[in-house]
């Protein structure tokens, strides 16, 4: 019987920072030297430049940027293998490439066959597919590459059987959305069955934008068996000892960490994608409005779990229509999560644009117009502060209010990151709860009220929107399924909803287009995967 012992490198990489990402390959793989006996140490996709590179793939400096990489990594003379993503081009063709780093030299070289272009994914656009298996031998072991969506089509596995591969190195960089992990090691056990061969799987970890990749990585025997899981979410180097005999290969030992619930799950990539937005961005800080509702306080005690209290700033901006109790609730949540807390009135804001603005509204009623221009009051302010310190603004919308432009473009859209974007309203309040579970900051009648944005006397949510349990499976629908409007009604909802609903998706693409990024965690979020015209003369129906 033989080992081969397996260093999986699920790391976070920065897009562009080639130079970084090199620095981390070679230290990652001195430190599998330092701790264990690997004898290869497995990367994700595109290690060396980050994922997804998206037009920095057209810089004309890309290749001999790559280049430099590359010999820099062999020049470290790295007693391991090394198998790591990076672009090449030959003969004037871009792909998307996987390379062996044996004593000092690249001994072989994969380009994936199978490239995404659904959803946030968009390969075709810079690459050309590789056509070719790609085998060597590793410690006596015939091993094969593939990278990322190459592992969800059976014929690179079947090429790597065919050619004799007793091995598979799988290469990723799989984004995160709600029940991926699962998904995908169903399709890592297909594979490895097809194959007769185990299958290691290595992910890549962190935020980039709107896309959270959340590793998970796993070794997955020729049975089907997950018999190695990475934790989510987490930035390290994982060992995993291959034993193989005549029978086969297997692990000496199972190691699985837990897979996350979905609450706890979501949160944690939340989390994640706010904290490498400021610090890959290089923020100081975020500042947000909190209003005493539940998004603001939902998005606070991410701020705070992402990147500490001293880094965070809660502003409330009260107005005539603001609640005591939401300034007590605001209050409350700033003290017990320890932030810097301040109130400023927008009411004399407010009061000099209506005195200059007297003349153009003479003759005029009261309209969404003068709750508007409280929201801008307060974007003002917010956007003031970050200019001032260096903070980024933080807004605090939800799926659900982007959805059906229930939302001041200017006002409370000011901002540079929505980390509630792809969170339908329903699932805030699960999320505010399974926060409370851990630690109770957010005050329980935040929780528990009617939402309202207190932009008029007794305003409520629920008075210009269908109920939101209803409102987000109408959404989910439209948005993530594609369902028409007689589709959806057909489904038992109410006619005049729904039309009401999908009609306010569409009017309000315009909105989207301007609003901050925020965290995909759905398989259908705003933003790369969903573009709809602004202008378009498209009719609801069927």
């Amino acid at each position: 019987m033989s080992t081969l012992t397996i260093a999986l490198a699920q790391v976070n990489t920065l897009v562009g920072d080639i130079p970084g990402n090199t620095r981390k390959v070679i230290e990652f793989s001195q430190r599998a030297l330092a701790e264990s006996t690997a004898d290869v140490i497995v990367f994700p996709e595109l290690t060396l430049t980050g994922y997804p590179p998206e037009d920095l793939l057209l810089r004309p400096s890309l290749d001999l940027r790559i280049e430099r990489a590359l010999n820099e990594i062999m020049a470290a003379n790295l007693q391991l293998c090394v198998v790591i993503g990076y672009p090449r081009r030959i003969d004037g063709v871009l792909f998307n490439m996987a390379g062996v780093i044996q004593s000092g030299q690249l001994v072989a070289e994969y380009a994936k066959q199978c490239l995404p272009n659904y959803q946030v994914f968009d390969e075709k656009r810079y690459f050309t597919p590789g056509r070719h298996p790609c085998v060597f031998i590793l410690k006596g072991v015939m091993t094969a590459i593939s990278i990322c969506e190459d592992v969800w089509f059976q014929e690179p596995m079947a090429q790597a059987k065919s050619v004799g591969a007793q091995l598979m190195l799988n290469l990723n960089a799989s984004p995160y959305h709600q029940g991926k992990q699962s998904q995908r090691e169903a399709i890592v056990a297909a594979r490895a069955q097809e194959g007769a061969m185990p299958v290691v799987y290595v992910n890549l970890v962190g935020g980039q934008d709107e896309l959270v990749f959340d590793g998970g990585s796993v070794v997955v025997a020729a049975t089907g068996e997950t018999q190695f899981r990475a934790p989510a979410y987490k930035e390290d180097l994982f060992i995993a000892d291959l034993e193989f005999t005549i029978q086969g290969f297997g692990l000496a030992s199972k190691i699985l960490a837990p897979i996350p619930s979905n609450h706890e799950a979501v949160y944690q990539a939340l989390v994640l994608g706010m904290r490498d937005y400021v610090n890959k961005n290089h923020f100081k800080g975020v500042v947000l409005g909190l209003s005493g509702g539940i998004d603001s306080a939902l998005t606070l005690a991410m701020a705070v779990d992402a990147l500490g209290a001293d880094r965070v700033e809660a502003v409330m901006m009260p107005f005539r229509y603001t609640s005591d109790l939401s300034k007590n609730d605001a209050a409350e949540q700033a003290r017990r999560m320890g932030v810097r807390y301040g109130s400023i009135s927008i009411e004399p804001m407010y009061e000099a644009f209506m005195t200059q603005l007297a003349e153009e509204f003479a003759g005029t009623k009261r309209d969404t117009t003068e709750e508007n221009l409280q929201a801008r009051c307060r974007g003002v302010l917010l956007m003031a502060i970050s200019n001032k310190k260096g903070y980024l603004v933080l807004t605090t919308g939800n799926k659900s209010e982007m959805a059906v432009g229930y939302s001041t473009l200017y006002g409370d859209m000011a901002g540079g990151f929505d980390a509630l974007k792809d969170v339908p309203k329903t699932l805030v309040f699960a999320l505010a709860k399974y926060r409370n579970s851990l630690g109770e900051v957010i005050p329980e009648t935040v929780i528990t009220r009617p939402p309202s944005a207190e932009l008029a006397p007794d305003q409520k949510d629920e008075d210009s929107l269908p109920p939101y349990d209803i409102l987000d499976q109408i959404l989910a629908l439209y948005i993530e399924q594609d369902l028409s409007a007689e589709a959806i009604i057909e489904k038992g909802f109410a006619r005049d909803q729904v039309e009401r609903a999908v009609r306010l998706v569409d009017i309000n693409e315009y909105k989207r287009r301007q609003a901050p990024i925020g965290i995909r965690i759905s398989q259908r979020g705003f933003g790369r995967d969903r573009r709809y015209p602004i202008t378009s003369g498209w009719k609801l129906g069927d």
